[in-house]
Formats: structure tokens, sequence, C-alpha cells
């Protein structure tokens, strides 16, 4: 991995070299968690192997309504800082196609966005800061969640009150997500917004069916929806500003059961993606305007529904200095990569950063020589991870927390 590591000479070792040494211990848990796969916010199997990885630490588990996610407390030597690392568990419904030895036992679900590793990695991270819980005053959060796909097991683990005590929301809050696709060990980055806000978008064209004979004694909603479709895409590109990426997919159309019948309606699907609040209240808006239209146009109407999903991504700045001074201290400055630009997939880790500041970076886990471009992205039936990158990561988000508790983030 050349990890960055400075020679200890009998001293205690650094994070790097502790992760290096559990690094057994992390990868059977990654298999264990990806051949035994559960989805959405029901991940009780997940949470037991878990628990019973973690069981001779010194632990306070706290456990919401909800979900069955939890997070696990470990105290320092006095009262001070809280910080929240969040690890997610839940898997994907997909076949898994990657023919490893440990590939998913349950047909049609598979961790195809590397979850697995994300757990294991916190698992780890927390058992590399209870060997150090003399050394630093307060409080660590690991954040054991299910339901990040879809689902919104964060802001329901942040409404169960798991991320609040006496004293408040955390102090800050950290995660990993791994990218299959990137230069191995690669810690990318980037400050204000790194992901996207999520929302869903259905329009109903509704007119008059009939028959495919006879399409002028009927009022088809299909050519219409047509229209609609490349019009949303010329909208965007003239009522928003180019410099701010918007994103309108329409990923399904459906109507009708017979080649020569008209239908009475047609439904369109699809997905709305932005990066700042303003734009995303007044992306309904401009469709709902454009749809109608459309469809009086034709006599015809239609109906639009836009439902919230998860909230754009975005790191605080002062979150995103001290992981970039933590990453190059720990493994080098060359392993860390600023970001020029936001994603624009989306996470559920948006609610905890709305909740705390903090932040999300990613770590690269192709296998070390590959040809990193050409690798199978996340939600891929065929997505590998190199395991051997996942130390890196436990000691990263080990780093990050010991880091809050020790200095907070600056102003």
């Amino acid at each position: 991995m050349n990890i960055h590591t400075t020679p200890s000479h009998g001293a205690a070792p650094s994070l790097a070299e502790a992760a290096e040494a559990l690094g057994g211990e992390i990868v059977a848990l990654r298999r264990a968690i990806h051949a035994d796969p559960e989805l959405g916010l029901e991940t009780p199997r997940t949470l037991a192997k878990v628990k019973e990885a973690l069981a001779d630490l010194p632990l306070e588990w706290r456990e919401g309504p909800q979900t069955t996610g939890a997070v696990a407390v470990l105290k320092g030597r006095n009262s001070g800082r809280r910080v929240v690392l969040r690890g997610d568990m839940d898997a994907l419904p997909l076949a898994e196609e990657t023919g490893l030895p440990f590939a998913s036992r349950i047909d049609g679900r598979m961790h195809a966005c590397g979850h697995d590793g994300h757990t294991a990695m916190l698992a780890g991270a927390a058992r590399l800061l209870a060997a150090r819980a003399q050394d630093f005053d307060g409080e660590v959060w690991f954040m054991f969640q299910p339901g990040e796909e879809g689902f919104g097991g964060g802001r329901m683990m942040v409404e169960d009150g798991l991320l609040t005590d006496e004293n408040g929301p955390p102090d800050a809050g950290f995660a990993l997500h791994v990218m299959p696709n990137a230069r191995h060990g690669q810690i990318a980055c980037r400050a204000g917004p790194l992901m996207a806000a999520s929302d869903t978008l259905q329009i109903v064209v509704k007119g008059a069916g009939g028959h495919a004979s006879l399409p002028h004694g009927a009022a088809d909603p299909m050519p219409v929806a047509a229209e609609i479709v490349t019009a949303l895409q010329s909208m965007v590109t003239r009522q928003f500003d180019a410099g701010e990426p918007v994103v309108v997919t329409v990923t399904r159309i459906e109507a009708g059961h017979a080649d020569n019948v008209i239908a009475d309606s047609c439904i369109m699907r699809g997905t709305l993606r932005t990066l700042s609040e303003e734009t995303r209240s007044r992306l309904p808006q401009a469709i709902e305007r454009l749809a109608t239209h459309i469809a009086a146009a034709h006599g015809l109407s239609a109906e639009v529904t836009v439902r919230s999903g998860f909230p754009v991504t975005a790191n605080d700045p002062r979150a995103f200095a001290l992981a970039q001074q933590v990453a190059t201290r720990e493994f080098g400055a060359e392993s860390f990569q600023v970001l020029d630009r936001p994603l624009m997939t989306a996470e559920d880790f948006s609610y905890v950063l709305n909740h705390a500041p903090g932040a999300m970076l990613f770590l690269g886990v192709a296998r070390e020589g590959d040809d990193w471009t050409q690798c199978c992205g996340l939600h891929s039936p065929r997505m590998h991870m190199d395991e051997t990158a996942l130390p890196r990561g436990a000691a990263l988000l080990a780093a990050l927390g010991l880091e809050v508790l020790q200095k907070g983030l600056s102003t």
C-alpha cells in the first residue's frame, strides 16, 4: 500500500501501522457481511456481526425505534468534544456476478456499493480508538447505519436522537465511501457540495384512448410525453445557470398494454439532481409549468409530482481542511486529491452533515497496479474492491476522530 509512516523505534505504532496489523480482522468482517447481505432498514444480522466483532471493547450501544441501526459510544478519559464516525450496512437488490468465494449467499442481493467495506472499516476504527481511549478526552460515536440506499436511515437515526446528547449535536462527523474505479488508496474530498440532492419525478399525461389506427379519434398521450422529455432538456439549458449542474433524467415511460390500442394515459418517471437548495426548489415549478402547458397545447392535461429525497451532501470547509491535513500527515501528500467538482450521485450522510459540521471522503479501492479507469463502478453486479485498502480507511477514520477530539474544527 506504500503507506507513509515514520519509523517507530520502539514507540507505540502509528494508526496506519496498527490498522495494518488489524487487516485480517477487518477483511474477515467485510467478507462475512458481504456473504450475508441485508436490504433497507432491516439489517439485524449485519449489526449482530459487528457487535460480536467488537464485543470485548468498552462500548455503550444506543438504538432507536425506527431502524436496526445503532451507535456505539466510546468514552475517553474525561468529558470533552464528541465526534461521529459513520459506516452504512445495507446492500442492493442486485444479483452478484463476481464469482468470489465469499459472494452473496442470498439470491438477488449484493453489496455492490461497498457498504460491507464501510462497516468493516468503521469497526476497525473502533478497535484502533479503543486502544487509545486513555489518550483523549471526549467521546467517539460509531454510527452503524442501515437504509442508506434510498430509505433515509441516516435521517431516521438523527430523528431518533441517536446523534444528540445532553449537550446537543456532536462537534463533527465524518464518513468514508469506497470508490472501486479510483486509484488504490487514493483519498479524495472537496469543500462545499460533494454530492447532489436527489428527488424523484413523476409526470402523468392524461388523454383519451382509442384504436391505434384512428389516432385522430383519440387524444394520444404518447407523443405529448415524448415532447415533454425533449423539452425538459432544453429547459435545463435555458432556465438554469450552466455553471451549476442540474440533471433531469426521465428513466421510465409506461403506457398501454397492446400494440393496437392508444392508452388513456402515460406515466413518466425519473430523477432530479441539484447542488443548491435554491435550484432544488425552483426545478419542480419549472417542470410543472412546462409539462402542463405542453399537454394543454395538445388538448391534454398533465400532473407533476416531485418527491423529496436526500439533500445536498455538503462538506464543511473546516472539516475538509482538517481531513486534508490528517490524510497528508498520515499517508503522505500524494495520497490526497482535492476534487475539482461535485458528483451528481446522492448520499444520506447529508442528513448527518445537516445536523453537525463534517465531511465525507472517498477512498480508492481499485486493485493496486490495475487500470482503475476500467474497473467496474458502484452498483455493478461485478463490483469488487481491493481489500488491502481497507486498513487505510480504518486508520483514516480513527485519525479524523482523534483530531477532532484533541483540537476541534478550526474557525
